[in-house]
């Protein structure tokens, strides 16, 4: 049986500048004992104080990584990591999208993580590594750990709104670099056919989506025949729907990743909108308002975003500068579109998904992201 360990990640970064000379400090506790287990610190050369607290951030969660924890309680005195990281703020400037991707998939490695803002004083500990790291990439004499805990904050600021987005550029990036996922829902089955919530059911393709999904095999073929991995839902009707895909393409191999479920929609599996609202009209606006409300007996977006995350993050890792075909659910979908586009959670109730409809996203190694098409469907008529 696996040991349970239980720790505290406390995580500050900062820059004498903004941007200026950049470093993070992160302490890992042991929640039991506050004992501290181990102390992560390094200097980022020119960095704006956002980055610095994501570094902090990152470098504490694969502190408890190491340690083997299962449950890690973050705490950062930044409103901006605390809130983008649990969800409520979007991540509008580029340069920390891929900094907020990478602490995501290191959150999928844990059985529980929470994020909580506290008070400067209360990160002593993680602003002083913060400050040690950057008085030592300076050259400045150094004290003693124990004596620089009691010292000022790591950047003279106050908790502020994330820094403006650098200037963009109109010039297209080299698609070599690029890591290219093809998204595409998986073809009709009975429920589809109907409007009923389908989720864990394991329902099969109708005859329309087996002709649906030779399509779709057919207009990933088109955008590329380079495929080096094609990716599904452990459900029937993905599965299916990704061995007619591979089939176009010559019979790729076809890999599932159990995290690109569907939504657990619970008690309201196999019914209509209409239903639902009818015998559940509290819940059903409750999960329309907010990510974090869960069907009844079901699962919420934010579950849902949280395990999605964790496969995009491994896709991008394990097949860099490729082209990945993803077959999966409305759900897992617009929720990588949702974070592609950097959009609110009311896109998610806006977009429109159509059986075997294909969407592609590139991602650059340096975090870039551009949204090619969203639910093509002209090889559907």
């Amino acid at each position: 049986m696996t040991r349970e360990l239980r720790v505290v990640v406390e995580a500050d970064g900062g820059a004498r500048g903004n941007p200026g000379p950049a470093g993070f400090g992160a302490v890992v506790r042991e929640a039991a004992t506050d004992e501290i287990l181990l102390e992560r610190s390094g200097a980022l050369g020119t960095a704006t104080n956002n980055v610095a607290e994501y570094s902090g951030l990152i470098a504490g969660l694969r502190a408890a990584a190491e340690l083997g924890a299962t449950h890690v309680a973050v705490r950062m005195d930044s409103k901006l990591v605390v809130e983008q990281m649990s969800g409520r703020w979007q991540i509008k400037n580029p340069g920390l999208r891929p900094l907020a991707a990478e602490a995501a998939g290191l959150v999928s490695r844990f059985a529980e993580v929470s994020f909580e803002w506290i008070p400067r004083e209360r990160n002593r500990a993680a602003d002083a590594l913060a400050n040690r790291a950057m008085d030592e990439a300076a050259g400045k004499p150094v004290p003693d750990i124990g004596s620089v805990r009691d010292v000022g904050s790591a950047s003279d600021r106050e908790p502020q709104p994330e820094e403006s987005t650098p200037t963009a550029s109109w010039a297209p990036p080299s698609l070599e670099d690029a890591t290219r996922l093809i998204l595409v829902r998986h073809g009709e089955t009975p429920l589809t056919a109907q409007g009923r919530y389908s989720g864990r059911g394991d329902v099969p393709l109708t005859d329309e989506g087996e002709a649906q999904a030779m399509a779709a095999g057919a207009r990933v073929a088109g955008i590329s025949r380079d495929v080096t991995a094609v990716v599904c839902s452990p459900l029937a009707r993905c599965v299916r729907t990704a061995e007619l895909i591979a089939a176009e393409l010559g019979g790729a191999t076809v890999s599932v990743l159990p995290d690109l479920i569907e939504c657990d929609f619970g008690q309201w599996e196999g019914m209509t909108f209409a239903e639902v609202q009818q015998r559940w009209p509290v819940e059903l606006a409750a999960w329309l308002k907010s990510t974090s409300v869960a069907p009844p007996g079901g699962e919420s977006f934010q579950a849902v975003a949280k395990r999605v995350r964790g496969v995009v993050a491994t896709l991008l890792q394990t097949y860099p500068s490729a082209t990945v075909v993803v077959v999966s659910h409305v759900s897992p979908i617009k929720l990588i579109l949702r974070d592609a586009l950097a959009a609110g959670d009311a896109f998610l109730h806006r977009l429109f998904l159509d059986p075997a409809g294909v969407s592609v996203v590139d991602t650059w190694p340096d975090g870039g992201i551009a949204v090619r098409s969203v639910n093509e469907t002209a090889h559907l008529r």
